[in-house]
């Protein structure tokens, strides 16, 4: 594209001048997708009329293809654009102007062209838009000028440029004072923003890695890790379409806060064939179920443990009663088979080393009476096999034995065994210390007789529960469907069976043995140094074939035996192919937070990866006190001085145990104000934060001090600590530092 002598600046006005010519492309490029969208809709109509016979069935596949090709263009485009919110900044947002020719190209979130099939918008993740990332005064890449449009829906707002290339011959004007500063300091929402207008030559190094193997991006707070890594979510659905939209991506964060926080970020650049989940969600295909309630630490470590995966295989394979350990006896006829405790072991043995529990049981049965066939006496030679297996399988007593030595449960019946005491000790023996017994042994009777609703009908499972049902499920296999009573032929008022059968429910395969696990193509991860080793063998299972995206930063790690998550992203890596990116500077915290955070966590962790702060408020933090008896009063006064003080957001940062009464003070405006645990602001940022009873947030979170450091990076601006003591001092965590 040439530039037009219109698009040369007015000396009078170079601002209004520029903002006018910008407006006018981008108007160009709506126009495009007005036109797409509206042919899509014409061309829909057309195939209702053209493509549907009297009798109302289809006429043959292809026929429709040219039909298809017309409408594909032009629903994509309608499609993406529909799904742009305007918490985004706009379809287009950068402009490259090129030493060569003096050529213009205009970057955005999906490509577009005009009529002559002329490119409008390059997308952002084509290789035409590198340079837009890339380049830099050292190696302009052949850019003179780059420049970034700020937009509100379809309008033209700002403009922020880079003078690139000073050798090249140009009457460019040069506007604003950069793009990324003008980004950082504007205020926060409730969702993260993309950076697709914004992002820095060593964070585009990450998004554009090959996608073969595993990519790991490591960096301290506020580097911009998360958000690296869903654009380079989104470039690689774009760049390998084929090979990864098929499985689709998934998104593991570290709670439905977060999940909810970072939602739209993808949407917002044109991909939808990505699954978001936390990670007590992961497991919610094959269980039906899913959660963000917390353990306590010590609880919490526990169920992460390694030892727990042979743990749940013992509990899985342990019958419901002891009566298996007698033995099998029935009688046929009057005479009496056995089958002793050890060829019962010995059937079980074999079955179970081709078959999950679940799936194994028919086989085991055909084992057992195969095995009393052979013992029968001379008495029963000449009844036949038919005969023989009717009088056994009739009795109650083979049900009642079957039902005991084997018998079909699910993951939720199964761990719920390991609540009573006995029976925990029994399979726990040489794995679990009495001490640690009891830790789990109360966790799970918690669970089971918690009800939150009335009328619950299953166990309150926490986040670290999650993985232990998920191996469970998959040492025991799906559990066969009960058989239901025949459905009436009328649906009943209310109900919510369809009445209407569909073709498409008559081509649906409903096999009950059909394993629900999904499987996708490439899995992400983020706060990864939170996983632990239980928890990576449940997301490993969603992606065994998977290329993988990991994000993390040891430092802040909630999991406190390292030793046992390297060694779980040592077997996830294997022998494949891996890079590391580490992300150096930080974007978000300003230097006076970031100072005060290093300062703590270096006295705990010696090579704590500090990033380099690339702003500076002139605030320093202020590091509070006051007594219990106050502690309401004061939290809502420093609330509301805050919210006064920022445009944006809040964030509230508590101690689970004071999560509750924080919440009832009613803080004020739930668009802007958060209250959330230290867990939960994992991945979070605020234009201000307030973090309260940073000491009972060391003592109540697993990995204490550096969830403390993570809650004290939140803060875009603004940081304040509230310490809450008898007598208002100063809490143990302030040690050495210094107060703002």
């Amino acid at each position: 594209m040439q530039l037009s002598e219109s698009e040369h600046l007015d000396p009078a006005e170079p601002l209004a001048s520029e903002l006018a010519a910008e407006q006018r492309h981008v108007d160009r490029v709506y126009e495009a997708l007005r036109q797409a969208e509206a042919e899509a809709r014409g061309v829909e109509a057309e195939s209702r009329a053209r493509f549907t016979s009297d009798r109302a069935d289809w006429l043959r596949e292809e026929n429709s293809t040219a039909l298809f090709e017309r409408d594909a263009f032009a629903y994509q485009a309608a499609k993406r654009l529909a799904i742009l919110d305007e918490e985004h900044e706009g379809l287009v947002f950068g402009r490259l102007d090129l030493r060569e020719d003096e050529e213009c190209r205009y970057i955005g979130r999906i490509g577009v062209r005009d009529a002559e099939y002329e490119p409008l918008v390059i997308d952002w993740r084509a290789p035409a838009a590198s340079a837009f990332y890339r380049a830099t005064p050292t190696n302009p890449m052949g850019v003179v000028r780059r420049r970034v449009l700020r937009c509100r829906d379809d309008r033209v707002i700002g403009i922020e440029d880079d003078l690139l290339d000073t050798q090249a011959p140009t009457d460019l004007v040069i506007i604003g004072e950069g793009a990324l500063m003008a980004a950082l300091s504007r205020a926060r929402g409730a969702h993260m923003r993309s950076i697709v207008a914004t992002i820095q030559a060593e964070q585009d190094e990450a998004i554009r890695a090959p996608y073969q193997g595993v990519t790991m991006i490591a960096g301290g707070p506020g580097t911009g890790k998360t958000v690296v890594a869903l654009h380079r979510a989104a470039y690689l659905l774009y760049t390998h379409r084929r090979r990864l939209e098929r499985g689709g991506v998934l998104v593991v964060g570290p709670s439905d806060v977060f999940m909810r926080y970072i939602e739209r970020v993808l949407p917002g650049l044109g991909e939808d064939a990505v699954a978001l989940r936390s990670v007590g969600r992961v497991a919610q295909d094959v269980l039906g179920v899913g959660t963000d309630r917390q353990d306590d630490a010590e609880t919490a470590v526990l169920k992460g443990s390694p030892v727990m995966t042979r743990l749940m295989r013992r509990i899985a394979h342990e019958p419901l009663t002891a009566e298996p350990a007698r033995g099998l006896k029935v009688a046929v006829k009057g005479e009496f088979l056995r089958l002793d405790a050890r060829t019962l072991a010995g059937i079980r043995t074999r079955v179970l080393g081709q078959r999950t529990m679940n799936q194994a049981r028919p086989a085991a049965e055909e084992m057992l009476l195969d095995a009393l066939h052979e013992r029968r006496p001379a008495e029963l030679a000449d009844m036949g096999r038919e005969e023989f297996d009717e009088r056994v399988t009739g009795q109650a007593s083979w049900r009642m034995f079957l039902n005991a030595w084997w018998p079909l449960v699910g993951p939720e019946q199964t761990l719920a065994r390991l609540a009573e005491p006995s029976v925990l000790a029994k399979v726990a023996n040489g794995l679990l210390d009495p001490d640690e017994q009891a830790v789990l042994s109360q966790s799970l009777a918690h669970a089971r007789g918690y009800l939150p609703e009335a009328g619950q009908p299953r166990p309150a499972w926490t986040v670290s529960d999650v993985p232990l049902l998920d191996e469970l499920y998959t040492v025991l296999g799906p559990a066969p469907a009960a058989v239901d009573e025949e459905p009436g032929l009328l649906v009943e008022e209310d109900s919510d069976v369809a009445e209407l059968v569909t073709v498409a429910d008559l081509l649906t395969d409903r096999r009950e043995d059909e394993d629900p696990l999904e499987n996708y193509s490439h899995v992400l991860v983020d706060e990864a140094q939170d996983i632990t080793p239980m928890q990576w063998r449940m997301i490993r299972r969603r992606g065994p074939q998977a290329s993988w995206t990991i994000v993390g930063d040891p430092a802040q790690s909630s999991y406190p035996d390292a030793g046992q998550t390297e060694r779980a992203m040592r077997e996830l890596v294997g022998r494949a192919p891996h890079r590391t990116f580490r992300l150096a500077t930080n974007y978000r915290s300003p230097a006076e937070v970031m100072a005060l955070a290093g300062a703590y966590i270096r006295r705990l962790v010696d090579d704590a990866d500090l990033p380099n702060a690339v702003r500076s408020t002139g605030e320093r933090p202020r590091l509070l006190s006051c007594t219990p008896e106050h502690a309401d009063e004061e939290i809502r006064a420093q609330v509301s001085a805050l919210a006064d003080r920022v445009e944006g957001t809040v964030g509230v940062i508590v101690p689970p145990s004071r999560y509750d009464e924080v919440v009832a003070l009613g803080l004020g405006d739930a668009e802007r104000i958060f209250v959330v645990t230290a867990l939960e602001a994992k991945g979070l940022e605020y234009d201000a934060a307030l973090v309260v009873a940073p000491d009972e947030i060391v003592d109540e979170a697993p990995g204490g001090p550096r969830v403390l450091y993570v809650a004290l990076t939140r803060p875009t601006r603004l940081l304040v600590t509230l310490d809450i003591t008898p007598g208002a001092f100063p809490g143990g965590w302030r040690e050495g530092l210094e107060a703002g």
